[in-house]
């Protein structure tokens, strides 16, 4: 099968991880509906995500050429968490916005009645097509299949972190809010991008038709395999151009071969595994 992968043509790093960003498309399609819902919210097909990437792609062959404003953005960011990356790649494209439709009104906005926080807002924007307010959670995920593909078998590897507990916290929490300074908020979208794997020892394990099939997917196991390299945690985004050298020892973490179009992901046991 082929797959949209156009940020494999960039060389620098970041600049390939803000087109990952930017134009894969979400790794579920559409919402489960074994999902109970309390407060609703969408998600952008990959058609939209295919859209703003090439809208943005004048922006990113300059990046590419000179990553030096993009650099300088990420590196405000002091930590080592991907989700926080991706945030942050996501806020520079969204402060582009010659390249797109929409408008940035606020990022990581807390609300607050009396002395308790109630939430935070990952992006209100002000989409010019429809001249509506839209609120956007954003997350990047790598989750694992376990005994079958239903719903709740999906695992980090931290086990406390799952693909069910995700989305309950989207709909329970997340887009519990309507308005914004006494504005109303028209659109709610979940933007939720990563991978995920499926057990190594069952490869036809059949996939739910929530699950998005047109997005590169991996597989996991306990057993080494080689030749396999190592990814930094970065990489976990999309590899770099370049491979490191081939892997002489194995911890927990994505491998990928040399061809980047097979994703490992290695784990001792199901014990948690917690990263800083």
């Amino acid at each position: 099968m082929s797959f949209f992968e156009p940020w494999q043509q960039y060389k620098t790093p970041c600049v390939r991880q803000l087109a990952f960003c930017i134009a894969s498309p979400n790794i579920i399609s559409s919402i489960p509906s074994e999902l109970p819902i309390k407060y609703s919210f969408q998600l952008h097909d990959h058609i939209f995500w295919q859209t703003q990437f090439l809208q943005y792609q004048t922006r990113l062959n300059e990046l590419d050429r000179d990553p030096t404003d993009l650099l300088l953005f990420i590196a405000q960011l002091k930590s080592t968490r991907l989700g926080l990356r991706f945030e942050r790649f996501l806020l520079f494209w969204l402060c582009d916005d010659k390249y797109h439709n929409f408008q940035l009104i606020g990022h990581s906005i807390q609300q607050i009645q009396g002395k308790s926080t109630l939430g935070e807002l990952d992006f209100v924007i002000f989409n010019r097509v429809t001249r509506q307010i839209e609120h956007w959670e954003v997350a990047i995920k790598y989750y694992l299949a376990e005994s079958s593909s239903s719903l709740e078998q999906w695992y980090g590897l931290n086990r406390n972190d799952t693909l069910v507990r995700k989305l309950h916290h989207f709909t329970q929490k997340q887009f519990q809010f309507n308005t914004l300074d006494e504005k109303p908020i028209m659109q709610k979208y979940a933007v939720l991008k990563g991978q995920l794997y499926y057990p190594i020892n069952q490869p036809f394990l059949k996939s739910p038709n929530w699950i998005c099939t047109l997005r590169r997917t991996g597989f996991w196991g306990h057993t080494i395999i080689t030749p396999l390299y190592r990814l930094t945690r970065q990489e976990w985004i999309t590899t770099n151009l370049q491979p490191a050298q081939p892997a002489q020892w194995w911890h927990n973490g994505l491998y990928c071969n040399q061809d980047q179009n097979f994703f490992y992901m290695y784990r001792h046991s199901l014990r948690p595994i917690l990263y800083k």
